[in-house]
């Protein structure tokens, strides 16, 4: 299998170096083409015809939809990344039917869009509908960032994504959950470059902010029952499989 070329069409230089960053550090993949204007875009496009393009919504001249619009009339087939600032339901919807099949809101993490283009490319090599895949995938995202959010787990801290990676395994293949230490931490911890003795102490870091923020009840109270009272918390496996265990009953 070939380099997969790719497209960045970006609103500004940081934002275009962000994306430059997460995708250096892909395996096989070459930026053919950078621009933070769409009527410039459109022709790298066209000249290219890459398999990836990372664009965003505002661009000078031509922003992102009439870029979508352009590249479907000369029938390019390439895998579309939008990466915007635009959070609006009805922007992010309209972008989807434009022909992305996944957006990401700035900010974002170079190593969170990395990991999207990597699952895109798995996803593609199975044979999978992208968008389907990405809508189970989005749809799950969300459900685990709702539930750390209302128990006090922040966003900003490491342990929060490593946490989310983690229910996600532990939804996928449930057994993994018994090899926590030798399996669980050591896989988060290769896709975030980083050791699982990191991936755990962040993870701990994590559950023990929740419970100094006095969050108790809504752990209680999202697992419909009083498991846990005072000081009394859980450990790293037993969060993570009470979490997954409330993904699956609910049809993750």
């Amino acid at each position: 299998m070939g380099a997969k070329s790719v497209v960045i069409l970006q609103d500004n230089v940081e934002s275009l170096n962000e994306v430059l960053e997460a995708v250096s550090t892909l395996k096989d993949f070459k930026v053919v083409g950078t621009s933070l204007d769409g009527e410039e875009g459109i022709e790298l496009i066209k000249q290219n015809r890459p398999d990836f393009i990372i664009l965003s919504i505002i661009l000078k001249n031509a922003d992102g939809f009439e870029v979508m619009k352009r590249i479907k009339d000369e029938d390019v087939k390439a895998t579309i990344i939008v990466v915007s600032s635009f959070t609006i339901e009805s922007v992010i919807r309209r972008a989807l039917d434009a022909g992305a099949v996944y957006y990401m809101a700035k900010p974002f993490k170079p190593e969170n869009l990395s990991g999207r283009i990597n699952e895109l490319l798995e996803s593609s090599l199975k044979g999978e509908d992208l968008k389907l895949s990405f809508k189970r995938k989005n749809s799950l995202d969300e459900k685990i960032s709702k539930i750390f959010i209302s128990v006090g787990i922040p966003p900003h801290i490491k342990g929060y994504y490593y946490l989310r990676e983690g229910v996600k395994m532990a939804v996928e293949s449930p057994e993994i959950i018994n090899n926590i230490t030798k399996q669980l931490y050591p896989k988060i911890g290769e896709k975030y470059d980083t050791s699982a003795s990191k991936v755990e102490r962040a993870i701990r870091h994590a559950i023990e902010v929740a419970w100094n923020r006095g969050r108790i009840e809504s752990i209680n109270s999202l697992l419909g029952l009083r498991a846990y009272v005072g000081n009394d918390k859980p450990t790293n496996g037993e969060f993570i499989a009470l979490i997954a265990d409330k993904m699956l009953l609910e049809g993750a």
